[in-house]
């Protein structure tokens, strides 16, 4: 890691955990010793970050000289705030992990008196049921969808029936009680959506479809829409 990468890395990390940070927490979540901590602390000072407090008791990070103010509305915030919250409860470890580092950048942008709406905003994000167990990593899916080359996996339908697949990711979508993956199917010839609760020993292909991604997650979504609009009126000729 080269040592503008590291000094990134603990400003993000700063921002992110609750203060006063200590050299112990520090170097913990940066795998360094403390030595190092101290070191990089001073080097932060000296390009202009205000970084209160002092070896023993913790930092806090003030101000970020190299980070210009955003302008929100507040009403914006607090969107943000939620959307993001939102995210860290249904996000996969990766995305949760983005949220909160997404949070701590804004409250370092923000004026002061944004900072202390961010920080005790009156929104949060609950879920009180328990999503299913996902234990493909959706960061490699993710990333494999933006990059458009399929994906192989094996997948358990709601029969119990197990198959291989090899996909076309299209999009992820992260619904009440379960996250799912949109995509063209291979071996079905079709679109399908796939539960990544059920998905098992992901890997990621050669295989591009570049550049059809968008139009045909643009058709399979015009699909679904087509499929409720008939069952809607399924259900009014049945009453």
């Amino acid at each position: 890691m080269s040592r503008t990468h590291r000094l990134f890395q603990m400003m993000q990390t700063l921002r992110r955990l609750p203060p006063p940070v200590t050299a112990t927490q520090l170097s913990g979540e940066m795998h360094m010793s403390e030595r190092t901590i101290y070191r990089d602390i001073d080097a932060l000072r000296s390009m202009g970050a205000v970084i209160d407090g002092e070896a023993g008791f913790g930092y806090t990070l003030i101000e970020d000289a190299a980070l210009p103010p955003l302008g929100f509305e507040d009403d914006e915030l607090e969107a943000l705030v939620l959307g993001l919250r939102d995210v860290a409860v249904i996000g996969d470890p990766a995305l949760a992990k983005a949220a909160r580092s997404a949070l701590a950048k804004i409250k370092a942008r923000v004026p002061p008196r944004q900072a202390h709406r961010l920080q005790h905003a009156v929104l949060d994000a609950h879920r009180f049921v328990k999503m299913p167990k996902i234990e493909i990593d959706v960061s490699v899916l993710r990333a494999a969808t933006w990059d458009e080359v399929s994906v192989t996996f094996d997948y358990c339908d709601r029969q119990g029936a197990e198959t291989v697949r090899q996909v076309d990711p299209l999009g992820l979508v992260y619904l009440d009680k379960t996250n799912v993956l949109m995509a063209w199917c291979h071996l079905r010839k079709d679109f399908r959506t796939f539960r990544l609760d059920r998905m098992r020993k992901l890997e990621r292909t050669d295989h591009s479809f570049r550049p059809r991604r968008v139009p045909m997650l643009r058709e399979h979504l015009e699909i679904i829409r087509c499929q409720i609009e008939e069952s809607a009126i399924d259900r009014k000729t049945s009453d």
